[in-house]
């Protein structure tokens, strides 16, 4: 066998070799990805679940406080506001689109918590089983939307570490893969809502 072939045959390997690594790497990255997507998308289904028992709630307050339509209306459109802002797979690399996301779900937050503390002055509507019900479950979807948004960000971080590994990255970087953003919580998240009446 000549030299130049043996040196032909090793570069020929090496380049099969380098080529079946990329597309390892490739399909890691692709793997992660739709992991991201998954978990984004149970995110979702918790805001949903909690988007669907509001009207429930807002019904059940509002036969006992006709008087607090203010809070009631407030809820109501915070909702409509939540739900209308929806952030698909695709927009996960947009930050601009997951802090508009985030500032709806805030605003539906704190519009829930007032709603909550106008009910503690009715101590009829507070021993109603079905507002009972209502509550129970609306704190279950909250601790549901806790656990996913983690999964979520558990997700983002396995695969923003895949991305940034070298010699992974230079995969990452000549495939298009761009680095996902975590879900974070509000700058004020650690002080409680305040209600004025």
């Amino acid at each position: 066998m000549s030299r130049g072939l043996i040196v032909g045959i090793v570069v020929l390997v090496l380049l099969i070799g380098v080529a079946v690594w990329g597309i390892g790497i490739n399909n890691q990255l692709v793997g992660l990805d739709q992991q991201v997507n998954a978990a984004w998308a149970q995110v979702q289904n918790q805001y949903q679940r909690r988007a669907d028992l509001i009207p429930n709630l807002v019904e059940t307050v509002k036969g006992f406080a006709a008087q607090e339509r203010g809070v009631l209306e407030s809820v109501t459109q915070a909702r409509a506001r939540a739900t209308g802002v929806q952030l698909t797979p695709e927009a996960l690399n947009d930050p601009r689109a997951m802090e508009r996301f985030q500032a709806a779900q805030r605003e539906l937050s704190g519009a829930l918590s007032r709603l909550l503390v106008t009910v503690e002055r009715y101590p009829e509507l507070k021993s109603n089983q079905n507002f009972l019900d209502l509550q129970k479950q609306l704190e279950g979807t909250e601790n549901r939307i806790a656990v996913e948004r983690k999964r979520f960000n558990d997700a983002v971080a396995a695969y923003n570490t895949r991305l940034r590994l070298f010699p992974g990255s230079i995969v990452a970087r000549v495939a298009g893969f761009a680095p996902k953003s975590f879900f974070e919580a509000a700058p004020d998240a650690a002080t409680p809502p305040r209600v004025k009446f």
